[in-house]
């Protein structure tokens, strides 16, 4: 959660270059076309998987660890730490606006002591308590698409107010503040490209912010069977101080709507722009949960290269020494292509063997919530396929509008017949 973004301005087609000097690659991300694979990734997968990198703001230079090995061991181990706020890091962004006390910002073992408090909301038997009320919500949600009848924009029919409905109900934040929040998440996981964007966002983050100080003191007075509930609690016990239950409601709240509706939505048009996939799953809606494990490796969902790491003392990745005090993005995008892992990785295959893959992470700072994005995206998946069988684009791919300078990439808008 809470992985930066890049701006640039080198074409989708336009190879990654080198300084020849330094052999210091400039990465200038930018936005690819629908769900297409950065180039960029996938050099540095092919000819440089352990290299230096320069980006567009920031100071100096940095490594990019692209092979999926290689980011699991700088992921886990200790030598390589998050606690970057305030440092010079080479950023992808010219303003880099982080949450106060994210949890994506602390190392073990503070940062395992705050995704305690929170843990035993996202296990499987959470889930499995979950699971029939994200069904009544998706079912009433595509019972109103229905009703209104195709041509129909999925994404804001189904796609995006499913998410934040359930974030909603987990949090304990009330439905007429959705699309407040909704709101809030849309401009702060947005790159800011100016100062005057910049200082909105910080703006957005204060509200927000008081926001879920308002709904915590809410709760210290009438607690509920809500997540929120659990973590003033675990404040009034000592467990975790108030500005962490600010930084952890936030950073679920906001990305716990934008990952899941942009995730889904890239899954649903995966399914109905690639030969046989929906029907497939049509014909064999138990193979669904494999499919989204599937998807979820396939699409490269985030933009850029997410959020650094800093060398606490010299190791070796590889055969590359990365020396004490320098800085180390992964890319796990990337490392979900790797085609020593996975044969054939621009493949989507349902019946793929093979290691988890890493669109969650991997490590301490592995995502908190994946069983709880995986629940939603089976359910939604096998919903949309069930109710409506002829379910396919109502345009041409390429006309398809997809967002731009985003931190998850995904279409604005769906439209789709039945």
């Amino acid at each position: 959660m809470g992985e930066g973004l890049m701006s640039g301005t080198r074409r989708p087609d336009e190879p990654a270059h080198a300084c020849p000097a330094s052999g210091v690659r400039t990465y200038d991300a930018h936005d690819l076309p629908a769900l297409d694979f950065d180039p960029f990734l996938r050099a540095s997968l092919t000819d440089a998987p352990v290299s230096r990198i320069r980006l567009p703001h920031g100071e100096g230079d940095c490594w990019l660890v692209t092979r999926y090995e290689d980011v699991r061991f700088v992921t886990s181990d200790a030598r390589f730490s998050r606690d970057i706020v305030g440092l010079p890091i080479p950023k992808m962004t010219k303003h880099f606006i982080p949450l106060d006390r994210a949890v994506s910002f602390v190392d073990p073992p503070d940062h395992a002591r705050v995704r305690a408090v929170v843990a035993s909301a996202f296990t499987q038997r959470a889930m499995d308590r979950l699971r029939p009320r994200l069904q009544e919500l998706v079912d009433g949600l595509l019972d109103a698409a229905e009703a209104a009848g195709p041509p129909l924009d999925l994404v804001a029919a189904v796609t995006s107010p499913f998410p934040l409905a359930v974030i909603g109900e987990v949090l304990g934040m009330p439905t007429a503040d959705l699309p407040q929040v909704r709101d809030w998440a849309q401009t702060l996981l947005t790159r800011a490209s100016d100062a005057a964007a910049a200082e909105r966002a910080r703006e957005v983050k204060e509200h927000a912010r008081e926001y879920f100080r308002r709904l915590a003191d809410q709760r210290r007075r009438q607690p509920r069977e809500d997540l929120m509930s659990t973590m003033v609690a675990a404040v009034d016990a000592g467990r975790i101080d108030e500005e962490e239950l600010l930084a952890l409601a936030t950073l679920m709240g906001l990305n716990g709507w934008h990952a899941v509706c942009n995730n889904t939505s890239n899954m649903v048009f995966a399914l109905l722009t690639r030969d046989g996939l929906a029907d497939r799953l049509r014909a064999e809606p138990a193979l669904v949960p494999r499919a989204v494990e599937e998807l979820l490796r396939w699409i490269p969902h985030k933009h850029g290269v997410g959020q650094p790491r800093v060398a606490t003392e010299d190791v070796r990745v590889g055969d590359t020494l990365v020396r004490k005090g320098e800085f180390v993005y992964v890319s796990y995008v990337a490392a979900n292509r790797d085609d020593q892992v996975y044969p054939e990785p621009d493949r989507i295959d349902f019946d793929r063997q093979g290691p988890p893959h890493l669109a969650f992470g991997h490590g301490p700072h592995f995502c908190i919530g994946p069983l709880l994005a995986r629940t939603e995206a089976e359910i939604l998946l096998a919903a949309l396929l069930a109710r409506w069988p002829g379910l396919r684009l109502a345009v041409p791919p390429e006309e398809v509008p997809w967002q731009t300078e985003v931190l998850i990439r995904g279409p604005e808008a769906l439209q789709v017949r039945w």
